[in-house]
């Protein structure tokens, strides 16, 4: 029995600290709508785009603390671009506008970076082993990964900063003020270029922080679009504007899968905890499509 209940507890901390990184990828969507109401489709393109070019950059030569300093600063002028030439003329038009055009910068991003640095899985080495910690008190034994474990810490470190700058900064208010209304914050001299270059450079560095994990346990990949779009059902059921539902669902979506993959998965030939969280976001889409901790938006038809 008390085996049975440590497994059930090992499967739980595993889902709980993978929903942790679907979390972080989550965030750098959340960024953008919260503070421009428009959905960033790229944000799965710009992960791949950063950590690879981080990777390329360390073959090139560059120390870690270089290469990490250097696509930082790629990020930002990504972001600079973005604002500059595809945000600022679409100042004014429809979401749906802003949608397609975001659809398009993730496939030239796409494009761009695979022309750039190769289709070539790469490996990257964080320092820290995919390998099982072991847990000992009073006789119970769990075994946890350590590289689950950092991943956990840096994504719970990085919603919380970015938390606190939403809340208590002068920056933070203003982003909030862009969303709410972006004519009335300019006109009491609210930067919008500034705001909006602060987002996606923000967004831009989330984007690096969650390629990074990601691409320390599954490789450095194509892949990791696809696998950004696995923050999807995280945002449906935490809610779009919301950060601290990004952390929560994250984590329900993490555990829930984990619990369903190994005590279900053997019923339906396995591979549910790849389609699982997209059937949890459709019923929330049907029952409560503000998710958990988003806003409701009523509109005029």
């Amino acid at each position: 029995m008390i085996d049975q209940l440590l497994f059930l507890l090992e499967v739980v901390v595993a889902g709980l600290l993978s929903g942790t990184m679907y979390s972080l990828v989550a965030l750098g969507y959340v960024l953008i709508y919260k503070s421009s109401a428009n959905f960033n489709f790229a944000q799965g393109a710009m992960v791949f785009f950063a950590v690879l070019s981080f990777v390329g950059l360390m073959e090139l030569g560059l120390s870690f603390p270089v290469a990490f300093a250097a696509t930082i600063l790629l990020m930002m002028l990504l972001g600079l671009l973005t604002e500059k030439l595809v945000l600022r003329p679409l100042t004014n038009q429809s979401e749906e506008t802003v949608l397609m055009a975001t659809i398009g910068l993730g496939f030239f991003l796409e494009g761009l970076t695979q022309a750039t640095w190769g289709v070539e899985v790469r490996k990257l080495d964080l320092g820290v082993k995919d390998v099982p910690i072991t847990w000992i008190a009073d006789n119970f034994k769990l075994l946890i990964s350590a590289l689950d474990l950092v991943a956990a810490a840096v994504a719970l470190t990085m919603i919380a900063g970015i938390t606190l700058i939403f809340n208590y900064t002068k920056v933070g208010l203003g982003l909030r003020a862009v969303a709410d209304d972006p004519g009335a914050a300019s006109s009491i001299g609210i930067p919008l270029k500034n705001i909006m270059f602060f987002v996606w450079s923000a967004a831009g560095v989330v984007a690096l922080v969650a390629g990074m994990m990601w691409g320390a346990r599954a490789g450095v990949q194509f892949a990791l679009v696809d696998l950004a779009l696995k923050a999807l059902p995280v945002l449906i059921i935490g809610g779009f504007s919301s950060i601290s539902g990004a952390l929560i669902a994250g984590l329900v979506v993490g555990a829930t899968e984990k619990l369903l993959e190994v005590f279900l998965g053997p019923m339906f030939g396995g591979g549910i905890e790849g389609w699982a969280p997209y059937v949890m976001a459709i019923l929330f889409l049907l029952y409560r499509p503000e998710g958990l901790f988003g806003e409701k938006i009523i509109r005029r038809v």
